[in-house]
C-alpha cells in the first residue's frame, strides 16, 4: 500500500539550477560542486515547500552519475536522502519507498533529441527507441516503479525535457528551466520560488496514473561511437546487432531495464561481483568525492 501523505523526489543535475555546462555534470571537479551545491538547494526548497504543504513525509532519491551529488547536511533534517545505488529489487533503488506520487527535478530529454545535455543512461547511447518510441529516464525510471503504484505527477527541466514528459505522461505537470541566456542573467531564487509553488499544486493532480508500459517489449539502442562499439557490447552479452545498433526483446519491463543496465555500465565480470562488494566500492567513490570537494570548498 503506498502512503497519500508520502512522496518521492528523483533528483538530477543537469536540469537543476547550478548546471550550466557539460563539465558542471562530470565528477570531481569545481563546477560540479557548484553545481551539487545548488542542486541541493532546488530539492532542499521543494521538500520544505511539500512539508509545510501538508506532506508527512518527503523521500529524495540522488540519480545522478554516482548518486552521491546532494549534500546531505544541507537538506532540512525532516527530509530523508537516499544516495548511491543498490542492487534490488527495482535497480538503483533497492526497496522503494511506499509512496503515491514522484516528483522529477532537475532532469534532462532523451538521447538522440535537443535540449541541455539531453541523453538516456550514459552518453554513449545516442537513440533509444522502445517499441516505437524515443524513451527518456522520465518513462525508464517511472516505469520501474509503476507496478508499486506510484504516480508520476511532475517533471522539471530544459523547455524540450518538458515537452517531452508531457507527450510521454498523459497529465504530468511541468516546469521548465531556460539555459539558453547566460548564467549571470539567470534569478536561482526566483525560478525555485516559482518552482516550489508548481511542485506543491503538482501534488493535487489526479489526472495521472502509474505509468505501465504494455508487454514485450522490443528495444533499439544506438551508440554514438558506431559499429565497433556495437559489435563489441553485441558480442559481449549475446544481442543482436545491425550496424551500430542492437536490438533486445523482452517479455518484461524488469528485464529490459536489467539488460538496458549491463549494456550501458557493466561487463560479465564486474556483474558477478556486485553481490561481493563492486556496487558497496562504487557507492563508497561517491560518498568520498562528494565529502572531499564539500570539505574542500564548503560554499554553503
Amino acid at each position: 500500500m503506498s502512503d497519500l501523505n508520502h512522496v518521492l523526489i528523483i533528483a538530477d543535475i543537469e536540469g537543476s539550477s547550478g548546471c550550466w555546462e557539460k563539465e558542471a555534470a562530470k565528477f570531481l571537479n569545481r563546477k560540479w560542486y557548484d553545481a551539487c551545491v545548488e542542486m541541493t538547494k532546488d530539492v532542499n526548497a521543494v521538500s520544505k515547500a511539500l512539508l509545510d504543504a501538508g506532506e508527512f513525509f518527503v523521500t529524495v532519491k540522488d540519480f545522478h552519475r554516482t548518486g552521491f551529488n546532494i549534500i546531505a547536511e544541507n537538506l532540512d533534517p525532516r527530509i530523508e536522502l537516499i544516495s548511491g545505488y543498490k542492487q534490488g529489487p527495482v535497480p538503483g533503488f533497492g526497496q522503494v519507498p511506499k509512496v503515491f506520487s514522484v516528483l522529477f527535478l532537475g532532469m534532462h530529454a532523451a538521447s538522440g533529441t535537443t535540449g541541455f545535455l539531453a541523453h538516456t543512461l550514459t552518453s554513449r547511447i545516442s537513440r533509444l527507441v522502445i517499441n516505437g518510441k524515443i524513451w527518456s529516464e522520465l518513462e525508464l525510471f517511472s516505469a520501474s516503479l509503476g507496478p508499486y503504484g506510484i504516480r508520476p505527477v511532475f517533471f522539471s527541466g530544459c523547455p524540450e525535457a518538458c515537452r517531452q514528459a508531457k507527450n510521454a505522461i498523459a497529465g504530468i505537470n511541468v516546469f521548465p528551466i531556460d539555459k539558453s541566456g547566460h548564467r549571470h542573467k539567470f534569478d536561482a531564487e526566483k525560478w525555485r520560488e516559482s518552482l516550489c509553488r508548481n511542485a506543491v499544486d503538482a501534488i493535487q493532480n489526479t489526472h495521472t496514473t502509474p505509468f505501465l508500459p504494455k508487454n514485450p517489449f522490443n528495444a533499439i539502442v544506438r551508440f554514438r561511437d558506431g559499429k565497433k562499439v556495437g559489435d563489441q557490447i553485441s558480442k559481449r552479452w549475446g544481442f543482436v546487432r545491425k550496424g551500430a545498433e542492437i536490438r533486445i526483446e523482452a517479455d518484461t519491463f524488469h528485464k529490459l531495464y536489467m539488460d538496458l543496465i549491463r549494456i550501458c555500465y557493466l561487463t560479465p565480470f564486474i556483474e558477478k561481483m556486485i553481490p561481493v562488494g563492486a556496487l558497496a566500492l562504487h557507492n563508497l567513490v561517491g560518498f568520498a568525492g562528494l565529502n572531499f570537494y564539500h570539505k574542500k570548498y564548503r560554499i554553503w
